[in-house]
């Protein structure tokens, strides 16, 4: 495997990306790291859309060049996600996270995110039969 600086910066970056509680199944850090590998592993592994005749390989794929300085600020992107910059750099209003029709609707959610992982199967039968009967 390849030791660059490009690939040490997303194993960095993906060993603190955090877990997805309400999707474990679904896992952000397998799917990067799997892009990773193919990317930076030897190109040897690669058939690159060559033709296979009579079982036998017609040209040997060449050594794939990375870009250092692409990967570098892909990498980048992800630091970015993981220290929050947007939220610092361009922070949400009250007007934006408290609109009028529905003041709480924000705070809600969170709670509601917050909650969902840990609920019982009883607690998640009765909240589907709560959503769908609508009492006025």
């Amino acid at each position: 495997m390849s030791q660059s600086l490009a690939y040490k910066h997303f194993q960095r970056a993906l060993a603190q990306w955090p877990k997805d509680i309400l999707r474990p199944q679904v896992s952000f850090q397998k799917s990067m790291q799997q892009r990773i590998d193919r990317h930076f592993s030897p190109s040897d592994h690669r058939l690159n859309g060559k033709e296979i005749k009579n079982d036998a390989l017609t040209t040997v794929p060449s050594a794939l060049k990375v870009d250092e300085t692409a990967e570098l600020e892909q990498a980048n992107v992800l630091y970015s996600f993981l220290e929050n910059r947007y939220t610092k750099k361009y922070p949400l209003s009250d007007h934006i996270m408290k609109p009028k029709s529905n003041p709480t609707y924000y705070e809600n959610l969170i709670k509601e995110l917050e909650e969902a992982p840990t609920r019982s199967w009883f607690a998640r039968q009765i909240n589907a039969w709560k959503g769908s009967l609508r009492l006025k």
